[in-house]
């Protein structure tokens, strides 16, 4: 891979941002942004993504290539936290095994907006349906994880049962929680609004949700920097093989998009953008459920893998690491 891709990527103002809010924490800084404004810059990020996203899929259209985009989002949205969990398995407990797995099933649009934003700067082109292939991998990997809690957890007793064994309550708030948490609902209706007013609709947002998206961005991944590095710490009570999957298992489920999106014919952006939605891993929705569906599993893990590891792997040298693979495939 060519130093030049690492450095493009990694030399990108938002990606420094990133690494500044780390060096801040290593360096015991004061530096901090007040809580209300994360919450603020997600918004914004969700709302610019699909706006545009609506606006590219209005005028596209629902074509062969764009159902095959998202059938192949949705087939590798279900298949990797299935076999993630088994391999999981051979060091975890179920309950871990399970939330790690679904941690990794789904996706982090953070990551995926950090591609869009380097695919801009090469110039490549990418289908606007991108958005609602991403949208569609978030929460099937939270009802993966609620039937294999059903499946595989052990119940020794009567209390266990009823303690582990979902009700029909826990269904019901799991569901609502997989498919309208935040994230999901408001890219969905900002993907939806984007489509309903195509081009009319997007030049009158663009000032503002196309002119300051990388700024907006900047600000997010500063905080984002400032999160991850204090999530760090806690690596040192997990074990090797943890660390190695949380490097190494995005790379392996990147390529397994890749040699998908290859043989179905999807374009060189729409291939990266899959790879990279299948390579990363969640930390906002998925945490957030298996808090409520898995209680019994420890934050103290799927949470700093998936922040402190995988996030930061993926933006630095996922990104340029996945679009040259593309480009030796698609070459």
């Amino acid at each position: 891979m060519s130093v030049d891709l690492i450095m493009q990527n990694i030399l990108n103002p938002p990606i420094l941002f990133f690494f500044l809010g780390m060096l801040a924490v290593f360096l015991k800084s004061d530096l901090s942004i007040p809580q209300p404004l994360p919450k603020f810059f997600s918004l914004y990020l969700l709302i610019a993504i699909g706006l545009h996203g609506g606006y590219e899929l209005s005028k596209s259209g629902l074509t062969l290539d764009v159902m095959k985009a998202l059938l192949l989002a949705v087939f590798m949205a279900i298949i990797v936290p299935i076999y993630s969990f088994f391999i999981l398995k051979i060091k975890l407990d179920v309950h871990n095994a399970i939330a790690v797995a679904a941690t990794y099933g789904s996706i982090s649009a953070v990551t995926f907006i950090t591609g869009i934003t380097y695919l801009q700067s090469l110039g490549v082109e990418y289908g606007g349906y991108m958005v609602a292939a991403m949208t569609l991998m978030e929460s099937p990997a939270i009802i993966i994880a609620l039937v294999f809690v059903a499946i595989f957890s052990k119940k020794d007793s009567t209390k266990d049962n009823a303690k582990n064994e979902p009700s029909h309550t826990s269904w019901k708030e799991i569901l609502r929680e997989a498919f309208l948490n935040p994230s999901v609902f408001l890219l969905m209706g900002a993907l939806l609004i984007g489509i309903l007013t195509g081009d009319k609709g997007w030049t009158s947002m663009e000032p503002l949700f196309g002119a300051l998206f990388k700024g907006m961005l900047a600000f997010f991944l500063l905080d984002m920097g400032l999160v991850a590095a204090k999530r760090i710490y806690e690596l040192k009570k997990l074990g090797s093989f943890l660390i190695f999957f949380a490097i190494l298992m995005p790379i392996f489920n990147a390529s397994i998009a890749m040699m998908l999106a290859y043989f179905f014919g999807l374009s060189k952006g729409d291939a990266f953008l899959l790879a990279l939605l299948s390579g990363s891993a969640s930390y906002i929705a998925v945490p957030a459920a298996m808090r409520l569906s898995v209680p019994e599993a420890n934050p103290g893990i799927y949470l700093p893998l998936s922040l402190a590891i995988t996030f930061p792997f993926n933006i630095s040298i996922g990104i340029p690491l996945y679009y040259y693979l593309i480009n030796l495939l698609w070459s």
